[in-house]
């Protein structure tokens, strides 16, 4: 089934990315817009657009009747969309399926089941991937919660089975406070997601986040693109990326690689997917699956030379991967800095107009964003307005062309994090991959004084 126009289901940088890769494949795109973002570049270059609704993503982004009418009105005959807002919604995914619309991304089924964490972490498990101790699925009762604690050890984490972002999260050092924590977990997580179910697992004292990029043909066939390493996080949101992982060997590379790739095979997977691990001392733990495009894609695309979203599309039209896993090549090193428009360092958002706006160039730097100078970036959405992601033979060569790259990038009018990623990538630690995923927050808190 060949696609000829795809509706992205997004704004900003993704939705400008989508169409790209659409239009060097020869396929039209239709642009949907709130009327915050009437003058988004991906609406000004798309070849058709639709206003779904006012500013409120749930009136627009989220509002799965515009979309699907959307979709309708301008004979798109496939939907892509891109991360976050209803990339992980089964229920849309099925709503675009039953009216004969092509689906960008995975089997329904396997989003809900990757999408509650419960069930991600049991299905995870019997596909062979290695879990971290702690509870077999939900748990209520505090008395069982303080036995499984005490056979896994403190500290131990209480996690919300929904939604994500560090909401429904908690630490528990010690007995005495077990059952108050898991009840404010609860209480967290009804409110931030509907669903107040909670988990136990052991609390990994100091891990890295390494995450695999895997994709699946639907039929049976999958394969991986190799790790990310996404440690570099303040409150559970990732700040940078790199490829490969300072940390992995090409050894264990391969061998995890070929575990996510072969429970790909046997989910019959479908699409691109991210199966995330904490890594501590050598060893790997299934934390989740993210059934979508991940923002930090590109570092994996300039490693590996392919397309993912191009691959993504391909695969929705019942086409083969086209790569085999021993044709790939990892080569050189990559990394990417999100550029959000907030203050560097207290991370307060600083929406407005962009006065001037100059991207990085030159050899192996990429700039994926809307931004121009007139542009008025909205206080509706998230904060990030770009994604530099630079490439270099070594993991030394890349950083120095990144603090080029930079001191290149030029953004007035709002404030941007700019600042934050200059000093970042000139500390020891970071620049000799020597780091957690509490390194940036201790950094920040020792910083602040």
């Amino acid at each position: 089934m060949g696609i000829s126009r795809i509706l992205i289901a997004n704004r900003g940088e993704i939705a400008l990315r989508i169409h790209r890769a659409a239009h060097e494949m020869g396929i039209e795109t239709v642009a949907v817009h709130s009327t915050a973002d009437a003058d988004a570049m991906h609406v000004r270059l798309a070849d058709h657009a639709v206003c779904i609704g006012p500013p409120a993503a749930r009136e627009s982004y989220l509002n799965v009747a515009a979309i699907i009418s959307a979709a309708e009105i301008s004979h798109a005959d496939a939907i892509h969309p891109g991360y976050g807002f209803l990339s992980e919604n089964a229920k849309f995914a099925e709503i675009v399926e039953a009216h004969d619309i092509a689906w960008i991304g995975p089997k329904p089924e396997h989003i809900r089941t990757m999408g509650d964490k419960v069930e991600a972490k049991r299905t995870a498990g019997a596909l062979g991937l290695p879990l971290v101790p702690g509870s077999d699925g939900a748990i209520s009762d505090p008395v069982e919660a303080a036995k499984i604690a005490e056979e896994i050890g403190y500290p131990v984490i209480i996690k919300a089975a929904s939604g994500g972002g560090g909401r429904g999260m908690k630490v528990c050092n010690g007995p005495d406070d077990l059952a108050t924590l898991m009840q404010q977990a609860g209480n967290e997580a009804k409110a931030a997601f509907g669903d107040a179910t909670v988990y136990l697992e052991k609390y990994l004292g100091n891990p890295r986040h390494i995450e695999f990029q895997v994709f699946g043909d639907g039929k049976g066939n999958a394969i991986h693109l190799g790790e990310r390493d996404c440690s570099l996080q303040r409150r559970h949101q990732k700040v940078l990326e790199e490829a490969p992982s300072p940390v992995i060997s090409t050894d264990d590379r391969m061998r995890m690689g070929e575990i996510c790739a072969q429970a790909m095979r046997d989910m019959a997977y479908r699409g691109a997917g991210t199966i995330e691990f904490l890594w501590e001392g050598g060893e790997f733990y299934f934390i989740e699956m993210n059934t979508r495009l991940q923002v930090e894609h590109p570092v994996t695309e300039a490693i590996t030379g392919v397309d993912l979203v191009r691959e993504q599309i391909r695969i929705a039209e019942g086409r083969p991967l086209s790569v085999a896993q021993e044709d790939l090549r990892f080569t050189g090193h990559s990394i990417e800095c999100r550029i959000n428009a907030e203050d560097p360092f207290t991370f307060t958002p600083s929406p407005g107009k962009v006065d001037y706006f100059h991207a990085s160039g030159g050899m192996h730097v990429r700039v994926d964003s809307g931004l121009y100078a007139g542009y008025s970036v909205p206080p509706y959405y998230d904060s990030m307005i770009a994604k530099l992601i630079v490439y270099g033979r070594t993991r030394e060569g890349c950083l120095m062309r990144l603090r080029r790259a930079l001191e290149e990038m030029v953004i007035e009018g709002v404030k941007t994090n700019i600042p934050l990623h200059q000093e970042l990538i000139r500390q020891d630690d970071v620049v000799n991959g020597d780091y957690s995923i509490k390194w940036l927050e201790e950094w920040l808190a020792k910083r602040a004084g």
